[in-house]
């Protein structure tokens, strides 16, 4: 079997008036994520990291932010499409870090986890979902934004990998 790791990272400006979605999930906060789609730092730096492994670009290659299409879409559809695109690679794992001085992310991990896992079609125990502050240092410290990181593990399993996107 080939394997291929690829790494990703977003970081979207907390705003009023927009829900807080990290991970297809909505946390309950008084502020929510900026973005052309839901803002999905999460789902959008797991995007990443695939596309990445794949050596297939980024998020902005298939989902610019200059294309209507995309307004408000949700990161769960995004996610989706890419792995409906994913000729001959299949999700082993992903690990997550999502970086931000609130909300608390703890209270929301397993949901989120659980969430994640059913949209790559693995199991819940093969996605790493962690959270760390930024000890009051810059726009995340400052609770001005929410920064994710994400490394996704791919495996090779089909011949036509060559198709993929």
């Amino acid at each position: 079997m080939k394997y291929r790791i690829g790494q990703g990272y977003d970081i979207h400006r907390l705003v009023s008036g927009r829900p807080l979605i990290l991970g297809g999930v909505t946390v309950p906060f008084e502020l929510g994520l900026e973005g052309h789609s839901d803002g999905d730092a999460l789902i959008h730096a797991v995007i990443d990291a695939i596309l990445g492994a794949a050596g297939c670009g980024d998020i902005g290659t298939y989902f610019p932010d200059t294309d209507d299409e995309w307004a408000g879409a949700p990161g769960e559809e995004l996610l989706r499409r890419v792995l409906a695109l994913s000729i001959g690679w299949r999700v082993v794992n992903v690990d997550v870090t999502v970086v931000a001085e609130a909300p608390k992310i703890a209270p929301h991990r397993e949901t989120i986890r659980d969430n994640l896992a059913s949209i790559l079609g693995i199991d819940a125990d093969a996605v790493g979902i962690k959270a760390k502050t930024n000890e009051g240092l810059d726009a995340v410290g400052e609770k001005r934004a929410i920064a994710c990181f994400a490394v996704a593990l791919l495996e090779q399993n089909d011949a036509e990998h060559d198709e993929w996107l």
